[in-house]
């Protein structure tokens, strides 16, 4: 439930009714948005059913949640979430573009990779140091010496970094060497780790589920909310489908949807969500003009020999042509007057 408090609750009233909510064994979230205030309940349905709370002072009224998720719905954040990792917010006015490869496999590979994304404009450095691969056979990352190749080339051009965490085990070193977790489609509703993950203070990237609702979706990134981290960002990156043309499909109509149920930032990934690298620069440029806050772009200086994703992979001066029409892009979708270089 939301417990919505009156313009004049005064901080004793406040604190009164967490510590009543407490009492029951439930937990309290207290959040301010446009001089409102509001209470969400979380813990056992039935306990929750049992409390009383409209009659506290400085209560204005209590609000039943029949969804699944409740922190990460509009309802009870309705300004947008912006997050903060390097120079860049999330979620801001601004469109952030992540790029590089799909798996960091040497370091004068990511170096160069680096060095091609800081010149195309993009501001985050991608690569995989732990890699969940269909075969067992195939290239499955470079483990920790990758998280630190990544990092050094990340701080050596000024990038923020962002990798991928395939295990609870991998949660603290993934922490200590990137800017942003990400959890892989894979791992979706892997409880476990989305729990580790909340018990870290890192932005965590949480990538659509290949064959999930976004009500799971959203519920998902629940379980990182209710467990202390609010630092979220969605990522829409295609389901899977019966048409073998693409790798998968991608649900671009998630963007504005999502934009409507939650607070949460989102991002597309048209690199996975299309499987081919003619295809991404089209469904970047849909992506941004449905309201997407970012794009995660796969790029190899060299794709042909990239160990993993090579025909999804854009050649670094694809991405550098690419990513000034984004942002031209995103200042037309947000009513600002630009013109569309390139195209």
């Amino acid at each position: 439930m939301i417990v919505v408090l009156r313009a004049g609750c005064t901080p004793e009233q406040r604190i009164a009714l967490v510590r009543a909510i407490e009492a029951a064994g439930l937990r309290a979230r207290v959040s301010e948005d446009h001089h409102r205030v509001v209470i969400t309940v979380g813990g056992d349905e039935d306990r929750i059913r049992g409390v009383s709370l409209a009659a506290f002072d400085g209560v204005e009224k209590v609000v039943a949640f029949k969804k699944p998720y409740r922190l990460a719905a509009r309802e009870f954040h309705p300004r947008d979430t912006v997050v903060e990792v390097g120079t860049d917010g999330i979620g801001g006015a601004h469109l952030v573009v992540m790029a590089g490869p799909c798996a960091v496999e040497s370091e004068e590979g990511i170096f160069a990779a680096a060095e091609a994304v800081r010149a195309a404009g993009a501001t985050i450095l991608r690569g995989g140091a732990f890699k969940p691969r269909t075969s067992p056979y195939q290239f499955q990352g470079l483990g920790k010496p990758g998280l630190k190749m990544l990092r050094d080339a990340g701080r050596h051009f000024g990038l923020a970094v962002i990798t991928e965490a395939m295990d609870t085990r991998h949660i603290d070193q993934v922490a200590e060497h990137a800017d942003i977790i990400q959890i892989g489609t894979r791992n979706m509703q892997n409880f476990a780790l989305l729990k580790a993950a909340a018990k870290t203070d890192s932005p965590i990237l949480l990538k659509r589920g290949r064959a999930c609702t976004v009500e799971e979706w959203l519920c998902a990134a629940e379980y990182i909310l209710n467990g202390g981290n609010d630092r979220v960002i969605l990522c829409e990156r295609g389901l899977v489908s019966f048409d073998t043309a693409v790798r998968n499909q991608l649900d671009l109509s998630s963007v504005p949807l999502v934009k409507r149920l939650s607070h949460l930032p989102i991002v597309v990934d048209p690199s996975h969500g299309t499987g081919r690298a003619d295809l991404v620069p089209a469904m970047a440029r849909a992506a941004v003009a449905a309201g997407a806050d970012g794009l995660l772009i796969e790029m190899h200086p060299k794709p042909k020999a990239a160990r993993s994703d090579a025909a999804q992979a854009l050649l670094p001066e694809t991405l550098a042509a690419l990513v000034p029409q984004l942002h031209a892009i995103r200042e037309i979708a947000r009513g600002n007057v630009a013109e569309l270089p390139g195209v």
